[in-house]
């Protein structure tokens, strides 16, 4: 019975949360979801995102636009699908 209901579980995880991921996730969107993930929790926290930009010499606002624009394919283009 515990397995059935852990199962249950990590359905309605990976449901609800697309970064949990499933059994035909590839790794391109794993990478994905973790490069995403990270850039959007640099962009969520003030105090790293003024930690980056003091480092990069740029004004925050200019690294936050950087970290948006990498955010669209942060692991470059996905790879071609093998068509079966």
């Amino acid at each position: 019975m515990d397995r059935f209901n852990i199962n249950s579980q990590i359905e309605h995880l990976q449901s609800k949360y697309v970064g949990t991921g499933h059994a035909d996730t590839i790794k391109y969107e794993w990478m994905t979801n973790q490069h995403r993930d990270s850039y959007a929790s640099f962009i969520g926290h003030a105090p790293l995102l003024n930690y980056f930009s003091i480092a990069e010499n740029e004004c925050s606002a200019r690294v936050k636009f950087n970290l948006m624009e990498k955010m669209l394919q942060p692991c470059g283009p996905p790879p071609a699908r093998e068509e079966q």
